[in-house]
């Protein structure tokens, strides 16, 4: 069951109209990398999740998603104004001014409509969370993208807030990910003569990494503290 509370996660103000930008942010609306994907990977994953822990873990990051979802509209809509303008529309926003009255779409800055295709699950608990790592790093990489394309205060504040976000998700995935080391494609890692073969098929060139002793990824806590070396 899910409720909604009608207040954001945090208040969303823009400087100004930029309809412009309004259609570069709507790719963290309904692009491959935004919220909508991120929130129904993480709850479609979560459906088959026997160890409640981590269950519960997707189910309030997914939760969390769709907040950011609404922070993202609301700027998109605070960003398109109230004019209808279609022959001054840039690429990715003219269904804003000819089919949705300015509604913020389900689609990516280039105009394409959101599809499930994005949506990551396997079934394997080890290579979910390590998909939706990297789901947040790229996120977070694409907001990094858009607050250095715009000067307004009040997105740069949305922005900033949404990137570290994304980064603090990133974090409590890998200690997910930590917790369930030997367990499903992690099983048996490393014991085989193939699993161990590096083939250095640059030529000319030396040999940088090696699999003489194959390892199943882990993370350290970016939260602990590392001795410093002098």
């Amino acid at each position: 069951m899910f409720k909604h509370d009608k207040a954001l996660l945090q208040d969303v103000q823009v400087d100004g109209p930029n309809p412009n930008y309004a259609a570069m942010l709507q790719e963290q609306l309904g692009g491959p990398q935004g919220e909508l994907k991120a929130a129904l990977q993480y709850l479609s994953q979560s459906f088959r999740i026997k160890d409640p822990e981590i269950k519960d873990l997707f189910l309030d990051i997914a939760a969390e998603e769709l907040g950011h979802m609404e922070m993202v509209a609301q700027t998109i809509n605070l960003l398109n104004g109230h004019v209808l303008d279609a022959k001054n529309a840039t690429v990715g926003n003219i269904e804003a001014h000819v089919l949705t009255g300015l509604t913020p779409m389900l689609s990516n800055a280039s105009g394409q409509l959101w599809t499930a295709a994005y949506v990551n699950e396997t079934g394997d608990l080890p290579a979910d969370i390590l998909s939706n790592i990297a789901a947040e790093q790229r996120a977070k990489v694409v907001y990094e993208y858009l607050y250095r394309q715009i000067t307004d205060k009040g997105v740069r504040r949305t922005i900033d807030f949404l990137l570290n976000r994304e980064e603090a998700h990133n974090t409590m995935f890998r200690e997910a990910f930590n917790k369930i080391q030997d367990t499903g494609s992690l099983k048996d890692w490393g014991i085989t003569k193939d699993s161990k073969l590096y083939f250095n098929l640059s030529t000319p060139g030396n040999q940088f990494f090696n699999a003489d002793n194959p390892q199943p990824a882990s993370f350290q806590n970016p939260n602990s503290q590392q001795p410093q070396q002098h």
